[in-house]
């Protein structure tokens, strides 16, 4: 079992001690799921990058704002969000870490409506 409190800090040591101000560390991988603390110090930035096909962003610590071509979410300590399935970055409004849940691969949706189930009583 992982402590997020301890690694939410010792990232945010890291990110401090970065050239890059930012840390991350994944502590859960298992099959498509991955999750990974983020830390990035005040005015560090994840530049744009592409969207895994589920993913969220819980902040951990301080504040951020989700990047993306025509609108920002600024997100506070405590709240969670969906990340869009567009292209996104991600910038620190203060120090701060965030969880990010992602997974990899998604079951295709059977096409149509789903198959009826017989029920015996």
């Amino acid at each position: 079992m992982n402590d997020l409190n301890a690694l939410v800090r010792d990232q945010l040591d890291d990110a401090r001690a970065s050239a890059h101000g930012r840390s991350a560390h994944l502590f859960l991988h298992d099959g498509p799921l991955r999750q990974t603390v983020i830390a990035l110090i005040a005015g560090a930035s994840l530049d744009e990058h592409n969207t895994p096909p589920a993913a969220s962003l819980q902040v951990l610590k301080g504040r951020v704002r989700v990047t993306r071509a025509h609108a920002s979410q600024e997100l506070r300590a405590g709240q969670v969000a969906a990340i869009t399935h567009e292209r996104h970055g991600l910038v620190a409004l203060e120090d701060s870490a965030v969880l990010l849940t992602a997974v990899l691969t998604v079951a295709p949706r059977p096409l149509g409506p789903p198959p009826l189930v017989a029920v015996r009583g």
